[in-house]
């Protein structure tokens, strides 16, 4: 399964590096299922976890269209997958410190910097950012691995708002997309791979929980 993800992501920011648009639409929408099916078959129990790649496919999908409607719908799926591998996180004993300020603090200097040029869509972006950070904080409370992952996928984030706003870069499209799927490979790993995530996933540690 793994191998399939792999073979996927270089064909994607492949597609993107040249500009093959059609190869872009095979390959986007396929990344984030592949990776739910690997964590199913890997734990089962972790279904929480495969939901919020669900939702970022669904995000994916929305995000090749067009349009400011397109925009909204695929911000409020990452929206919903944010909040998702934030639970997913506080279940497998995640507790952020010091990233915590250091994110906030980032978030409010886009803020500043984005805000006059997203216009109206300044307040639904800097509150999908705000629950954005929270989940990078949260992931880097889990470990090394997922705190990478998260920190990644933030940052290839802060890329789709920067375009949003208009203020992109040549390459930009490309870099987003290898610190998105790097970034959320490595979240996936990191809960796979934490201590307090058993094999038979949360329900194991709600039982263990409730044995104390």
């Amino acid at each position: 399964m793994l191998i399939l993800f792999g073979v996927l992501a270089v064909a994607n920011v492949s597609s993107v590096a040249l500009g093959v648009e059609w190869l872009e639409w095979m390959t986007k929408p396929l990344l984030c299922p592949v990776l739910a099916a690997y964590v199913l078959r890997r734990a089962p129990g972790r279904r929480l976890l495969a939901a919020a790649l669900l939702f970022a496919a669904a995000g994916d999908v929305a995000l090749l269209v067009e349009g400011q409607a397109a925009f909204v719908a695929g911000m409020t799926s990452f929206l919903v997958m944010q909040i998702c591998y934030i639970v997913v996180f506080v279940r497998a004993g995640s507790r952020p410190r010091w990233g915590a300020a250091a994110y906030l603090a980032v978030w409010t200097g886009a803020a500043v910097v984005l805000w006059e040029p997203l216009g109206a869509l300044a307040a639904p972006v800097l509150v999908y950012g705000l629950a954005l950070v929270t989940m990078a904080a949260f992931a880097g409370g889990l470990g090394r691995v997922a705190g990478i992952g998260g920190a990644l996928f933030a940052f290839s984030d802060f890329l789709v708002g920067l375009g949003v706003a208009g203020m992109g870069s040549p390459g930009r499209s490309t870099v987003l997309m290898t610190t998105y799927i790097v970034g959320q490979f490595l979240i996936v790993r990191g809960v796979l791979g934490s201590a307090r995530v058993l094999e038979a996933g949360g329900d194991a540690v709600d039982r263990e929980q409730q044995q104390r």
